[in-house]
């Protein structure tokens, strides 16, 4: 019976290979994802933004990137970090934001631990509330999420 069935799917022609939905410019990316980080060794960033580049490099605009930044990785996105960022993870950084529209969440919780407001983030920070219930949002809309 077995090979009566393996014999009559080998006669069944193939369905034919979805193709590829054609992209326009601006028309919205197919994959998303979040990344969290919440450290600020320098090399730990460097991984992060590696990885964001590395997506970039992959999918072009066909990805939607965000990175959630909270706990002691919130320095990464404060004019006046307490802690010290390398300047040219701050640079890359703002050139992804800027450049390839990858979006960096402030968590509103730890800033407000610090005692500071949206006018002490970068200018391209987005502030959320809540920096993991931002994550758990993007979760539940289909985004697939990265943690170091």
């Amino acid at each position: 019976m077995l090979g009566a069935s393996i014999a009559a799917s080998a006669a069944t022609p193939a369905a034919p290979a979805a193709q590829p939905r054609e992209r326009f410019p601006g028309d919205p990316p197919e994959h998303h994802l979040v990344y969290q980080l919440n450290h600020i060794e320098a090399e730990y960033i460097e991984h992060i933004l590696g990885s964001v580049g590395a997506m970039i490099g992959k999918y072009g605009d066909n990805v939607g990137l965000a990175v959630v930044v909270f706990a002691r990785g919130i320095h990464l996105l404060a004019k006046k970090p307490l802690r010290p960022v390398p300047q040219a993870l701050r640079e890359r950084a703002r050139s992804q934001a800027r450049d390839y529209g990858v979006r960096f969440v402030a968590c509103g919780n730890t800033m407000q631990t610090l005692g500071w407001t949206a006018a002490d983030m970068v200018d391209f920070a987005d502030v959320e509330p809540i920096g993991a219930a931002t994550i758990m949002e993007l979760q539940e809309k289909g985004w697939a999420y990265i943690a170091w």
